[in-house]
This record gives C-alpha cells, structure tokens and sequence, in this order.
C-alpha cells in the first residue's frame, strides 16, 4: 500500500486526453480531494483477504501536478496471469501495422486456419471443424473476445514471438514472460520433449499425459506483474507506442471486446479496455484482470491477479470473492471521482468460464 509521486514521463492527464483542460481543472479539486480522502488500506483489505498469492495494483493519474492515487498489494510479484497477456501480441501486431490505413492492412492480411496451428481452447475456429483463410483482423478480435488459442498462434505466427518479446523488453516490462505459442505451451506443460514442433496429432497425444511443469516457469509460460500490467496500460491506451490515431483506436476498439468487462462487471457509466485470463487445475487456479478505465473526465488503470492452490478443479466461491472485491473497488474510486454514491450494476451468477490456459483435456 503505497502513495507514489506522479509519473508523468508516461501517463497523461484525462483532460489532456479529452483537449479540455479548462473543464478538467474546474472538477480537479473536488475529485482529488474525494481521492485524497479515500484510504487505500480499504481496497488492500479486499484483496489482502483472499487465499493464496495475489498481487494487484489500481492507479488514478493526478490532475495538474500532484501524487497519483495508488492502492497496491505485492504489484511487482511475477504470478501466472494466463491469456491476459495476449495484449502484448495484439499491440505488437497493430504496430507492425501502424499507418492510417491500418485497418485495412489487417483486413487484407490473410492468415492459414488449418492444422498447422490448430490449438485447444478455440471456441470461435473451432478445430478440427474450421479451416481455410481468415484476415489478421478477425484473428486479433477472436483471440480478443473469445481468448480463442488457434487466433492467438496464428498471431503469435504473423507478428513474431521474437518481435513480441522484443516489445515487452523495449517496454521495461521485466517481470513479463509469454511462450512460442498456446500450443508449446501446452506440450511443455505435459512434458514434450519436442514442445516446440509439435504437430496436431502429436499435441493431441500429448495432451493426455499428465502435467509435470507448472504453469508458472521459466521456459514456457504467461507470467507478469500487476505492476507490468499497469505500467503498460497506462502508456499503450494513451497511444505512446503507435505513431497513428487510427492505431490507437484499433487498438481500444478490439480491447472493448473482452468479456470480462461485463462478467465482473465493471462499474456503469464507465468506458473500460482489459484482457483477462484464467486457469483451473486440481491443485492450482489463477485469475487476471488488466487493463483501464475512463469515468469522470480521468483515467484510471489497474490489474488484478490471484494464484491460489484448492485441490478441486474449480473454486467458484474464491472466483467469486476475486470478482467482487474488483467491482467494488473500481465503483468505490468511480464513485470519489464523481462525487457520488458508487453505482454497482446487477450482479451475475456463474458466468461462462473464459480464458485459455486450463489443463488440455
């Protein structure tokens, strides 16, 4: 729990943003004095709360100087965050196609679907029943709005892994691993000594060996920080590593797409980007939620993590409690902002799992 000094060499202001200063100044007082009187120990509280290793950090970017808002536990502890990081591939992919036609580009990319880069955990290409041609755009939107495996390696594929990681360590993102694809992954997972080439058929196979490495290593794996995520958030949505508008608009088009933002759900009246991820083995879970959020004329990033270890192959009652303790969080700090009584939408119950790094089956 810790109160840092703006760090204004990469977030910008909301009412920069919105090329509204004179507007954003006038409501800077109240709304910074509503954050400066929110005690951060009631959001750690949340999160300190739950079982096994959680790491979670929310920052709210001062207004015309100042100190951030920042409630924070364990941010730079490397936790397995899942499908989250496939963020990291779609901005990758945008900025090899960063122009102002970049749309068309990934419309006019055309991407194999076939068994050469089928993977488990497709619920859009569907292998073995889909194959064909399908554009770099689709790709990204699927692997954005599903958590679609296939989509994410015919990413991986198109953009590079090498390119990718390139990006993250350019970025200063240390604590930030993501494998050779969905499929190598899986292979390592289950002790392919070829994890790399597998074919389908031999990935079939291999998916019905037992797990021997755990998802969180040091070869293949998706780690991160909620301190990485953040620190990534808070640049990518503000358009720093594109050099085109019409980038970055792509680039929050296809984030709006995520399920999460409605399955937890984010609080009403809010604009919301993420990605998340998830995991369920007997013996180990892991969640994820990152991404950021514009209400009140401010902006507000965030990621959330927990890595918990119940022996049963699922948990839904600490999925729940992860959820809540997030909405409840986020529409505490929406609600400072605006100077309201915080608006908590309609809870759901049992949504779809989503996600892709479950035990192959």
């Amino acid at each position: 729990m810790t109160a840092k000094r703006s760090r204004r060499d990469f977030i910008k202001a909301g009412a920069a943003a919105l090329g509204a200063a004179p507007l954003a100044a006038l409501a800077a007082e109240p709304a910074d004095a509503a954050l400066a009187a929110l005690d951060p120990a009631s959001i750690v509280a949340r999160f300190a709360a739950l079982p096994g290793d959680v790491g979670f950090e929310i920052r709210v970017p001062a207004v015309a100087g100042g100190d951030d808002f920042v409630a924070q536990l364990q941010a730079d502890r490397r936790l397995f965050c899942a499908s989250s990081l496939k963020t990291f591939a779609l901005c990758e992919a945008l900025r090899q196609h960063d122009a102002p036609d970049v749309v068309a580009q990934l419309e006019q990319r055309a991407l194999i679907l076939d068994s050469s880069i089928w993977s488990f955990g497709s619920p859009i290409y569907n292998p073995p029943d889909l194959y064909g041609m399908v554009s770099l755009r689709s790709a990204l939107e699927a692997m954005i709005l599903r958590s679609d495996n296939t989509a994410t390696d015919m990413v991986f594929k198109a953009a590079g892994v090498a390119n990718i990681r390139h990006f993250i360590a350019a970025a200063g993102l240390a604590r930030t691993s993501v494998p050779d694809s969905t499929r190598a992954l899986t292979g390592y997972l289950c002790g392919a000594p070829n994890y790399a080439s597998l074919d389908w058929e031999q990935l079939l196979a291999v998916a019905q060996q037992p797990m021997i490495h755990p998802f969180l290593n040091d070869v293949q794996s998706l780690a991160s920080s909620a301190g990485d995520f953040v620190s990534y958030y808070a640049r990518a949505l503000q358009g720093e590593f594109f050099a085109h508008a019409q980038t970055l608009q792509e680039f929050r088009r296809i984030l709006t797409l995520c399920d999460y933002i409605y399955l937890i759900p984010l609080p009403l009246g809010a604009s919301a980007w993420g990605k998340s991820g998830n995991a369920d083995i007997e013996g180990f879970h892991a969640r994820c939620f990152a991404g950021g959020m514009y209400s009140h004329g401010r902006w507000m990033y965030f990621a959330f993590v927990i890595n918990w270890y119940a022996q049963a192959a699922s948990d839904p009652a600490t999925v729940d409690a992860w959820r809540a303790a997030i909405e409840q969080s986020l529409a505490q700090l929406q609600g400072a902002l605006g100077g309201q009584r915080p608006q908590l939408a309609p809870p759901l119950r049992a949504p779809p799992t989503t996600g892709s790094a479950h035990r192959p089956t």
